[in-house]
């Protein structure tokens, strides 16, 4: 038996997380959802599992279902569908509608019964509700010959969690006298679970295409190999995913640090396929500015989506050229209460109505809006500021 497992494809996330780039990262789903078919077709797989979460919810729009459809009925072999915790079969299910009785090839795993597969039999243990506290896999029967395989979707014990959905033991598939046990629900990194023996008898394939930051190398599905009954299974991941989501953290202890990393982020390839997720900490002195906004300007440029956080980022304290690359006068007058009230550690009435991370933000952009006019900081005087500046400064 020879089959690709594969999980979440989350098509009709709404993707807010990304603002207007949600567009291209719902469309990328459906690419994605292609790659899965060349896969199965390029490894010579005898059919497909997609264990649960098809679908984002069940009000996924007709188009959308219409499209995944579609590319199901390009695989030439059989594609079983495991309804899951997002798409349950529910009254309203999705996969209740008409268009699935079209697609010959797709089989949906409406109940937890027996069904024979090329090379053995699949025992599918399909979600009726969101939440759910019992073991999905508890129904299998443990006699039987042949290879079999379990299909299920839900959270293997030991998987920290506030709440367990359709809890599974780490024990299943050997309870149930599986030779493997397809699993969905997380999305991160395959995770694999062996027997008493050392064999692999269980594991998540994670989604085949990241839906957000923090997920720990998705984006592959699992080509499963299995001779015989009671063979340990070959597992191999296959990369699927389309879009690179790609987190930075980095500490500012030296001004060379900002030059490090932009030199990090000028290498990264694709730019117009990655997102890029950025946290600064550390302190901040004037000379380093341009660097940061260099960053930033790249960040706008090339990638497909970028965000910074730079709460953590602080002007170092007691550095004067915050103050002295400014004209005299009421912007340096306002640099100097800026830089107070940027420090994190600074108590007293002004903390309760300042926030430390506005003040360093604001003190920067001032710095920087100063730079891009280019002051004559030796001779200016606060009456040769520009008046919008100004204005801009004091709101």
């Amino acid at each position: 038996m020879r089959f690709i497992h594969t999980a979440d494809w989350q098509v009709g996330m709404r993707a807010k997380h990304v603002g207007e780039k949600g567009h291209e990262v719902r469309e990328q789903r459906f690419t994605t959802a292609r790659r899965v078919i060349e896969v199965a077709r390029e490894q010579r797989a005898d059919f497909i599992l997609i264990a649960g979460d098809v679908f984002e919810n069940n009000a996924v729009d007709p188009v959308s279902v219409r499209k995944v459809a579609d590319i199901l009925a390009t695989f030439v072999g059989p594609v079983y569908v495991l309804p899951g915790n997002h798409d349950p079969l529910e009254p309203a299910s999705i996969w209740h509608r008409d268009l699935w009785g079209e697609v010959r090839n797709v089989c949906i795993l409406r109940e937890a019964a027996p069904v024979e597969t090329p090379g053995g039999t699949l025992f599918p243990c399909p979600a009726r509700e969101r939440h759910g506290g019992a073991d999905p896999t508890a129904w299998i029967p443990a006699a039987g010959d042949g290879i079999r395989v379990g299909i299920a979707h839900g959270t293997v014990e030991g998987i920290e969690t506030d709440e367990p959905e359709f809890p599974i033991p780490r024990t299943a598939a050997e309870k149930a006298n599986l030779d493997y046990l397809a699993l969905g629900h997380w999305h991160s990194a395959v995770t694999t679970y062996t027997d008493s023996a050392g064999a692999t008898r269980m594991a998540y394939s994670g989604t085949p295409e990241p839906t957000r930051f923090g997920e720990r190398d998705s984006g592959n599905v699992l080509l499963v190999e299995i001779d015989a009954h009671a063979a340990a299974p070959r597992v191999t991941p296959i990369r699927t995913a389309g879009l690179s989501w790609t987190q930075f953290d980095c500490a500012v202890l030296a001004p060379e640090d900002l030059s490090a990393l932009r030199r990090a982020i000028d290498v990264i390839g694709e730019p117009g396929r990655t997102l890029i997720d950025l946290r600064i900490t550390g302190l901040l002195a004037p000379e380093t500015m341009a660097e940061l906004r260099g960053i930033e300007e790249i960040l706008a440029a090339r990638f497909l989506f970028h965000r910074v956080d730079a709460a953590g980022l602080h002007p170092l304290p007691d550095d004067p050229n915050w103050v002295a690359m400014l004209p005299q006068g009421l912007l340096r007058e306002a640099a100097a209460h800026l830089q107070k009230l940027s420090d994190p550690a600074l108590a007293g009435p002004h903390r309760e109505t300042a926030s430390a991370v506005v003040a360093t933000r604001a003190l920067i952009e001032l710095c920087a809006l100063a730079q891009e006019i280019g002051m004559d900081v030796s001779g200016a005087s606060a009456a040769a500021v520009p008046w919008n500046l100004t204005t801009e400064v004091l709101q």
